[in-house]
This record gives structure tokens, sequence and C-alpha cells, in this order.
């Protein structure tokens, strides 16, 4: 009897294992979809360009313009810096259309070239720059709602607290809806680094966002 019992809680415990890996495995492709149905997005605005010229730029400005911010923000920490780093990133897909028509993973890949925008312009800045009103962090919102735009508010202002690579790493697996797999292509690091950052940067947050209100909410901004 004894024996049947054991079997019984292994079974159940493989059981429940195999269950919560299934649930995770579903999440993980549902993420990699909605990443790559942009990317397609992304191309589609590329060929657009390749086919009608620089005057469909407005098509991918339109598509990835404040996604593009809303990352390069984390980086330079600045508003105004990020949307140069997204407008010279802009300029140079005019430039080379057809790498982002051929690029495996396009909105990455644009990722990737707004990461390094935006960190020429930190090197040539070689200070951070104070910022006095922490709306210069908020990007666009359609929120009107005053309680979540202050949410809004402490988030982003939490954000600029914890370090550089972790807070990439948190907007492009929350906002972005990456996978550590993607997030890794993009920063040239391992899914395990990636990872750990978005860890890392979690808990930091979260100790920063309790301290600034216990009744901060987190929901998707």
């Amino acid at each position: 009897m004894a024996l049947d019992s054991c079997h019984l809680v292994l079974e159940f415990f493989i059981f429940s294992k195999k269950a919560r890996q299934n649930r995770a495995d579903r999440a993980s492709s549902r993420l990699m979809d909605a990443s790559r149905h942009f990317s397609e997005q992304v191309r589609d605005c590329a060929v657009r360009m390749a086919e009608s010229g620089v005057s469909a730029l407005g098509g991918l400005f339109d598509l990835t313009a404040e996604r593009l911010t809303r990352y390069a923000v984390t980086i330079t920490r600045n508003q105004h810096d990020a949307e140069d780093a997204v407008q010279a990133t802009l300029v140079r897909v005019a430039g080379q259309v057809p790498v982002l028509c051929q690029a495996n993973e396009p909105w990455p890949y644009l990722l990737r070239m707004v990461r390094n925008e935006a960190l020429l312009i930190l090197r040539r800045r070689q200070r951070w720059v104070s910022i006095a009103n922490l709306s210069d962090l908020i990007t666009r919102s359609l929120v009107d709602e005053a309680e979540q735009e202050e949410s809004h508010r402490q988030i982003w202002s939490a954000l600029r607290e914890i370090p550089t690579e972790q807070a990439e790493v948190v907007v492009l697996k929350i906002w972005e809806e990456m996978t550590f797999a993607q997030i890794g292509e993009v920063l040239e690091v391992s899914s395990f680094t990636a990872a750990s950052r978005y860890r890392y940067g979690m808990e930091k947050l979260s100790h920063k966002l309790v301290a600034m209100s216990p009744e901060v909410s987190y929901e998707r901004v």
C-alpha cells in the first residue's frame, strides 16, 4: 500500500512538472510568434522602401519609432538623446535598405542598430546628463488615468536608477515581449546572461518601486 502511495505521489509530481513545462513552452511560443509577426511587419516596410524609395520611410517610422525610443531611453537615460539615436538609425536604414530586408530577424536587427547609435551618443557626450524632470523619461502614452500615469512615472524613474544592462533587458522582455534567446541576439550575449540580468533587474526594480510607493501597480504601460 505504501509503495502504491509512493507511485501515486511520483506520478503526480511528474505530471505537475510536465504541465508546468508545457505552460512555459506555450507562453514562450506565443512570445516568439508575436516577435516574428512584428519582424515581418518591419520587413514589409523595408520592402516597400526598396520598391518606392525613401518616401516610404514614414511607414517604418510610424511602426517602430515609439518602441525604439522607449528602448533607447534605457541606454541614454534622456528622451532627446534617445530620439536622436532613433533618427540616426532610420537615416542609416534609408541608406542600407537591402540589409534590413535580408536580415533573418529585422526587428532585433533594428534594435541592435538603435543600441549602437545610443552607445555612440553616450560616448560622445562623455558624461550623464542630469534630468530634472521625470516626464523626460516617459515615452508617449495613451493612458489618461492619473493613477496609471503616476505608476508610469514611478516605473520609468526606477528604471533610470538600475544598471543600464539590466534596464534594457527588462524593457525588451516586458514591453517588447521577447524571449531571452531573442534578447541575447540583440545584446550579443547568451540567453543565460540575458535571463540573469532580467532577474537581477526585476529584483532591484521591485525594491525601488516598493520604496517609492507600496501601492504601485505593476500593469504594463
